[in-house]
């Protein structure tokens, strides 16, 4: 008898847990959000003057970026923040195609862009450090500055740089993440079932920058950090975005989401593409479990902190052994109960649409219920494995960049058109390699 009902304990503890990072904590945080009323959230005004808005350092790394790193440039440059309170620093790491040559096309018209060309394979989180540690004497001297991490393939909107750096006059304010859209009408391959993940994500993590200021890790395919908040991340991590989310909390400030930050990075189309990238995110998951464990029990971080991280990340992050654990636990109760069989019926019914997409795709044959299956099931087996490889050792912070999608004419927003007229050209800004 206590065997049975230990088993059905872990099934509900399972099931209910899954549920609730799944359903029931996105609903509640959005629907709370919704009810709460407008704050005064001590922003710049549109109509403040162009010299009190905060000096802004875009920083990046790239490496065999050559098909992406134009667009995103020449959308950094059209943005309408003012010329002098901005500047863009780009870590190229031994890069082998023409990524070079295209950002130093770019240093002759804008000479507030400055190349570093790194010899040898140094990973992301290195050359930022480095880039960073080199410029920070000279950065000193800016005062209260925001720092703006972007990924080389993203175009920013025109107004994304105003809707960031607005929030830093609040001194509460540590971080502020971007609204990562994709541009595209047409999906292929998972591309859907990813913009859907993202969507549904940047509501969640809006919902908890409104009730608590403790959004759970920005995008980073572009985020703010106040400049004084920027330190060198730990080289061997893989994820440093939420790295500085969580360093932000322990420093005592907010991190929110501006939804009116808009930028766009076209989804991956190839299941096997997004399988590798979560794979290693997941490694930088359990390295940051590990670093900000502290931070997790209310004691310690507090309760709206700790309540929004095991929601909305720790219960998905070890999903796949609570996926294992209903899957285990059902297959031993059906022959007693049968809500049970009945549960193992359900599941194995999800699990073989799952496996029948991949069957159907070759046949032309596409059901959204079956690619959604596959894409959840996948997307946990990814986490699993990044588990297991976190558990033996693995924090390489080199990174070969997921296969680009190519933005068209067709794909790249309106709003990311030319806003403002072409500067002239000064003299020539050549680049610095180490």
């Amino acid at each position: 008898m206590f065997f049975l009902i230990l088993l059905q304990l872990i099934f509900w503890g399972c099931v209910l847990s899954l549920a609730h990072s799944y359903v029931v904590y996105p609903a509640l945080v959005r629907w709370l959000a919704r009810r709460r009323p407008p704050q005064d959230q001590m922003i710049f005004p549109e109509s403040h003057p162009d010299a009190q808005w905060p000096y802004v350092v875009v920083i990046m790394a790239a490496h065999n970026e050559e098909a992406v790193i134009g667009n995103t440039l020449q959308s950094i440059f059209e943005t309408d923040y003012p010329r002098d309170r901005f500047e863009v620093l780009i870590a190229a790491d031994n890069c082998s195609d023409l990524t070079h040559e295209i950002i130093q096309s770019y240093q002759e018209p804008h000479p507030n862009l400055t190349l570093r060309i790194f010899p040898g394979r140094n990973g992301k989180i290195r050359v930022i450090n480095q880039l960073m540690a080199e410029q920070r004497p000279r950065l000193a001297h800016l005062g209260d500055f925001v720092v703006i991490s972007c990924d080389a393939n993203v175009r920013w909107s025109p107004s994304l740089t105003r809707q960031l750096a607005k929030h830093f006059r609040n001194p509460r304010i540590g971080q502020v993440a971007t609204n990562v859209c994709d541009s595209r009408d047409e999906h292929r391959g998972i591309a859907h079932e990813e913009d859907a993940y993202i969507n549904r994500e940047n509501e969640i993590k809006h919902a908890e920058g409104v009730l608590w200021g403790r959004t759970m890790g920005a995008f980073g395919a572009c985020y703010a950090l106040r400049g004084r908040l920027f330190e060198p991340a730990p080289e061997h991590f893989i994820v440093d975005d939420f790295y500085y989310t969580m360093r932000c909390f322990e420093q005592g400030h907010d991190a929110i989401v501006e939804l009116n930050a808009v930028c766009y990075e076209d989804v991956s189309e190839e299941i096997s593409e997004e399988f590798r990238r979560k794979q290693r995110i997941a490694i930088g998951n359990f390295q940051n479990l590990n670093r900000f464990r502290h931070l997790l029990m209310p004691w310690n971080g507090g309760l709206a902190t700790a309540f929004a991280f095991w929601s909305h990340k720790g219960i998905r992050w070890i999903g796949p052994f609570l996926l294992l654990g209903a899957l285990s636990t059902s297959l031993l109760l059906a022959p007693l109960l049968p809500i049970y069989a009945l549960a193992l019926a359900g599941q194995i019914a999800l699990m073989s649409a799952a496996l029948a997409d991949g069957y159907l795709i070759q046949h032309g044959v596409h059901l959204r219920a079956f690619r959604f299956a596959r894409y959840f099931y996948l997307m946990n087996l990814a986490l699993m494995k990044g588990a297991f490889r976190f558990l033996n050792g693995a924090t390489s912070s080199i990174w070969e960049p997921t296969r680009r999608v190519l933005p068209t004419e067709k794909s790249i927003p309106k709003e990311t058109a030319p806003s403002t007229p072409k500067e002239k050209s000064p003299p020539n800004k050549s680049s610095t390699p180490v």
